[in-house]
């Protein structure tokens, strides 16, 4: 598996031009350093399936240098970069650190909390489709494409197994709303400014202070978050969350979120059907 990951890395220096187009659908990814070959199959694999127009937006996860901007103008004509300094300057302005010192706290000790704090601080477009870096698409997402034309409420995929990391009890008492089930961040678009950082900040510190730490807060605070709002929830045989098995053979597969231990699959076999 280690083998084929870095025929992976290897192999994105010489993927076509993924063109991102300005008056495109938006689409949000946080990366960086470790994960931009993923991020360029994932964007690449999307154009393959569909004649649809996007505009990328890759969003700092802290890593970006000289070198990888230079590679990703290059690799993506017309991509929009969001950098660390445009970040810091939105969280001066939203998120500052005398009034939300948890989330803050967070930032620096687990990434996946930039997904919300750093993207959907960002001014422009109040509705903001964000996607993983590790999935790859076989067939025209018709209903993320749907919703990114009108958007409206949440989308969201859901997991094979339920993956909060709290207990659904207390994230529903401190939201007020039932939690929905089995929630998956790989596709989640929300409307921005529907987000009320003051609950952000309560709910993530009491979450783990009254529990543990949790690699899943980001799934949690999400479902959390969208837990009163219409949502549109993609088909789990569609848009499947750690596949097993043989690839995509039928049209209704449009989506593979390789998580846990597809992550095998992904790495010995999935993405090669891309070259």
């Amino acid at each position: 598996m280690l083998r084929n990951k870095r025929q992976m890395v290897k192999a994105s220096y010489s993927l076509p031009p993924i063109v991102s187009q300005v008056n495109g659908f938006e689409i949000y990814f946080l990366t960086g350093q470790e994960y931009i070959y993923q991020t360029l199959f994932c964007a690449y694999s999307l154009l393959s399936v569909t004649d649809i127009r996007f505009q990328f937006i890759l969003v700092d996860d802290g890593s970006f240098h000289e070198a990888l901007v230079n590679r990703i103008y290059q690799q993506m004509p017309g991509v929009k970069l969001v950098l660390k300094n445009e970040i810091i300057q939105n969280l001066l302005r939203d998120l500052p650190e005398e009034k939300y010192p948890y989330l803050h706290h967070k930032r620096k000790v687990y990434p996946h909390i930039k997904k919300l704090t750093d993207i959907h601080t960002l001014p422009e477009n109040n509705y903001k489709l964000v996607i993983d870096s590790d999935m790859l698409f076989w067939n025209h997402p018709s209903e993320m494409i749907s919703w990114l034309k009108n958007p409206a409420g949440c989308i969201y995929m859901l997991d094979k197994v339920e993956s909060y990391g709290f207990n659904r009890d207390l994230m529903a008492s401190l939201c007020g709303h039932q939690i929905p089930e089995q929630l998956n961040v790989g596709v989640f678009g929300i409307q921005s400014n529907t987000i009320n950082w003051d609950d952000l900040e309560y709910w993530s510190k009491t979450l783990e202070e009254t529990e543990q730490e949790s690699y899943f807060l980001e799934q949690a605070l999400s479902a959390m978050l969208i837990a009163n709002q219409n949502p549109i929830v993609l088909n789990k045989n569609e848009y499947i969350v750690n596949p097993t098995g043989l690839l995509p053979c039928s049209g209704k597969v449009k989506l593979h979120h390789y998580v846990d231990l597809s992550k095998s699959y992904y790495f010995n076999t999935a993405w090669k059907k891309f070259i």
